[in-house]
């Protein structure tokens, strides 16, 4: 891993220790952290995810960006209980900062399918006032696009099998930075 990494996941682990009122070595900001940027900060505990919040777009610096998504990971992700300090230990964080959105014009859902690159991609869908994102890590567990498109419709409230002109497909990329896996104790 990079310094650029390594800096980025003390800040987001500072920021989490901070909001528990521990302490955490917060590193100091260069250059590129003051640069408006996106990122998604997911917090897995013994493996199983425990918290992922993220923005899409950027509209802050990426220290602020990274501060802010690893708080709300860690205290207001509404699928999990706020972070305790007696998890605080047993958490690892793993960092994705995002490449700016490209929209991807598309006829129908087999043209989608068959431009999506698994493994790469992180994609985002929206339709109306429904909205959904997928980071390319998730290509892990749904290799299939198929299978990858069904799920993320459902995330952003659509049926599997919906599909209407007026749906719009981004794609992304992502730098990804990760800690390693705490032991279980």
């Amino acid at each position: 891993m990079d310094d650029k990494g390594r800096a980025l996941l003390a800040l987001a682990r500072a920021a989490i220790a901070s909001r528990l009122g521990l302490d955490g070595a917060k590193p100091e900001t260069t250059s590129y952290m003051h640069e408006q940027a996106a990122s998604f900060v997911t917090i897995h505990k013994h493996g199983a995810l425990r918290g992922c919040i993220g923005t899409l777009e950027p509209y802050r610096p990426l220290a602020a960006d990274v501060e802010g998504n690893a708080m709300a990971a860690a205290f207001e992700d509404p699928r999990f209980p706020p972070l305790t300090r007696q998890e605080f230990p047993l958490i690892a964080i793993e960092l994705s900062v995002l490449s700016p959105l490209q929209v991807m014009p598309v006829r129908d859902e087999a043209d989608a399918l068959s431009r999506l690159r698994p493994g790469v991609d992180g994609v985002v869908l929206r339709f109306g006032m429904n909205r959904a994102t997928f980071l390319p890590q998730v290509w892990e567990q749904l290799p299939d696009p198929a299978q990858f498109m069904a799920h993320l419709k459902m995330k952003a409230g659509l049926p599997a099998t919906f599909w209407d002109p007026g749906i719009e497909i981004c794609r992304y990329q992502v730098s990804k930075y990760y800690e390693q896996e705490k032991s279980r104790e």
